[in-house]
């Protein structure tokens, strides 16, 4: 089937609110594992995830960290609008000189209780070790589903990044029906989270602790880290009778040169930690079928249906070749770092070209993440979810995890 015919419904199943994890586990590597490999599954707990994962390969992480997006102002009125930071507005090179960025800024964001915001300015005071700041936000226009706000702050020597971690909250998803607590600003990051950018945490990640790294170091198991920065769109409801009407979110990735020869030289033998690092990597093999096809391209990007572009598929080039013509060509243009936006699409349909295993979280009914699953097991994705309800796995972002081998 052409993944643009999918209907989403048929992947839909019950998911009871009491099956949602709310708050994490007392320890990171603490969760229930779920192994699928040769169709049979297999249940442990994630810090035993070495013992299934094969000696001598590589784990791909993505080592975005989750900024506090979730900013309140109160108005004189006793009233409060939220705004919520998406992601930077305007042409991005990288994401640290945004958030390097001093005096003024302008994000993407939602606006919650927008009707009632009739003032040009917001305002409120935060402190900084113990300097009083006051933070401004002004609406510059209004787009699809969204606002441009213009954040201003004096003194303004602080940087957004300093700005945001003291005014902002954790954006916990939308499932996890509570406030945010301090555990909260620990467990919704994983261990090695360093580039600031995302608004939702890479989930599988976060069951991963010292103690399993140091496991995966005595089985020869190597690490690599790549950087997608997740949006709010990972969330977002597939409302679509069929897939060819659904706008699949675009995200930020950044991924150095050495990362990609590394992965160059381990094609056959990659665990992605978590969606967002598998279509990071799945996203590379694209690029590098492009920068083949075109050693001149200026501009990479990849929009959600070129993947199922004929003429794309056709060339069925190794993943070493395709790889090693985006090498060359970042070579060729002195670019030791890819910064560009993803907006790939992987549903049945989709034929892996990198990852040959997906460590990840249950996900929701009807979502992009659940057909990824599906691109990756077929129908299996059925029995997979039915054996996690029945058998007490939590779901969700907080929730326990699985380990899938692919078919």
């Amino acid at each position: 089937m052409n993944p643009k015919e999918i209907s989403i419904n048929d992947y839909d199943y019950v998911l009871p609110d009491g099956k949602i994890a709310l708050q994490p586990l007392q320890e990171r590597d603490g969760s229930k594992l779920l192994v699928y490999k040769n169709k049979e599954l297999k249940e442990s707990v994630f810090s035993k995830i070495d013992l299934f994962l094969p000696a001598s390969s590589l784990l791909v992480f993505n080592d975005t960290k989750v900024i506090n997006a979730r900013i309140k102002f109160t108005k004189s009125t006793g009233s409060s609008i939220e705004i919520f930071c998406l992601e930077p507005y305007g042409n991005i090179k990288e994401y640290s000189s945004v958030m390097s960025k001093t005096e003024t800024v302008q994000w993407k964001c939602l606006v919650g209780g927008a009707a009632k915001w009739k003032e040009d300015f917001l305002q409120k005071e935060i402190f900084i070790n113990g300097k009083k700041i006051v933070l401004q936000a002004k609406k510059i226009e209004q787009i699809t589903e969204a606002f441009i706000i213009e954040f201003s702050w004096t003194p303004n020597t602080y940087s957004f990044a300093e700005i945001i971690e003291v005014a902002g909250k954790v954006p916990l998803p939308p499932y996890i029906k509570r406030d945010t607590n301090e555990a909260d600003n620990d467990r919704y990051q994983t261990m090695y989270a360093k580039h600031n950018g995302s608004v939702a945490a890479p989930t599988a990640g976060l069951h991963f602790s010292k103690q399993i790294f140091k496991n995966l170091e005595e089985k020869n198991i190597d690490k690599l880290f790549v950087t997608l920065h997740v949006g709010a769109g990972t969330f977002k409801p597939v409302k679509a009778d069929s897939m060819i009407a659904h706008e699949m979110h675009a995200e930020y990735l950044d991924v150095n040169i050495a990362a990609i020869i590394k992965l160059r030289d381990n094609i056959g033998k990659i665990t992605a930690v978590g969606t967002t690092s598998l279509r990071t990597i799945e996203s590379l093999y694209w690029f590098g079928i492009k920068t083949y096809n075109d050693k001149n391209l200026q501009l990479l990007e990849l929009k959600q249906w070129d993947v199922y572009d004929v003429n794309l598929i056709d060339q069925n080039l190794s993943a070493e070749v395709a790889l090693t013509s985006l090498i060359n060509w970042m070579q060729a243009k002195k670019i030791s770092n890819l910064f560009t936006q993803t907006q790939i699409l992987i549903a049945p349909g989709y034929t892996f070209r990198l990852a040959n295993m997906l460590v990840t979280n249950f996900h929701q009914p009807k979502s992009t993440l659940l057909l990824l699953v599906a691109a990756a097991i077929g129908n299996d994705w059925k029995k997979m979810y039915e054996h996690a309800l029945k058998n007490d796995f939590r779901f969700l972002s907080y929730g326990d995890g699985n380990l899938i081998f692919f078919d």
